[in-house]
């Protein structure tokens, strides 16, 4: 007589949970080595391709406006900025792009917006953009660094650049990266502004931080 064996209903329902517990773990293992895959093909189209930082220059820079009034300074500055992007694969989508002034390490005009522009590779664009600072409070030691630079002939500003950008390969758009621009301007100073506005024409590289 042959044995005859009876799984109880608890027996049978342990055993599908654990079926569709393998099952997940292969759905799970099944995704995760997918994503896994197309990260490390993203991460090595861009080691390969590895874009270079975008490079800028001060073609001129013109101040109109540099005076004291007690403690706060105003300012008027225009400036022509050459953007370019020296790379022969990559596109750039520039999406924040703000400039300002600094004199002795602090802020003198207001942050000035550059519309959002897409730059194709090796190309180049100027940009300008007008800087303004009405009545921006100054520490006391500018006016005593002002009226230096005033017997001294020589006015040293720096023009900087806060933005962000993606990079772009074929129809590949990365994420956002900050980038952050210095531009440093050297000009002839007179005793006095109120004449005729100072101005630059000789270029200067800026240095670039992304």
């Amino acid at each position: 007589m042959s044995k005859i064996t009876i799984r109880s209903p608890e027996h049978c329902a342990e055993k599908q949970t654990l079926r569709i517990e393998r099952n997940y773990k292969k759905l799970f293992f099944v995704f995760s080595s997918f994503f896994t895959t197309l990260l490390l093909f993203l991460l090595l189209v861009y080691l390969i391709i590895h874009p270079s930082k975008p490079q800028f220059s001060l073609t001129q820079v013109d101040i109109y406006q540099l005076n004291l009034s007690g403690p706060k300074l105003n300012s008027s500055i225009q400036l022509t900025l050459l953007s370019k992007n020296p790379n022969q694969k990559v596109s750039i989508y520039y999406d924040e792009f703000q400039v300002y002034a600094t004199y002795k390490g602090q802020q003198i005009t207001g942050d000035t917006l550059v519309l959002p522009f897409y730059q194709s590779h090796e190309e180049s664009n100027l940009l300008t953009a007008s800087l303004v600072g009405n009545g921006v409070p100054v520490a006391p030691s500018i006016s005593y660094e002002l009226g230096r630079d005033q017997s001294a002939g020589r006015l040293v500003l720096n023009l900087k650049v806060n933005g962000k950008l993606r990079w772009k390969v074929g129809t590949w758009v990365s994420g956002h990266y900050r980038f952050n621009v210095n531009c440093i301007s050297v000009m002839a100073l007179e005793p006095s502004m109120t004449s005729t506005p100072l101005s630059s024409k000789m270029g200067a590289q800026c240095s670039t931080i992304i």
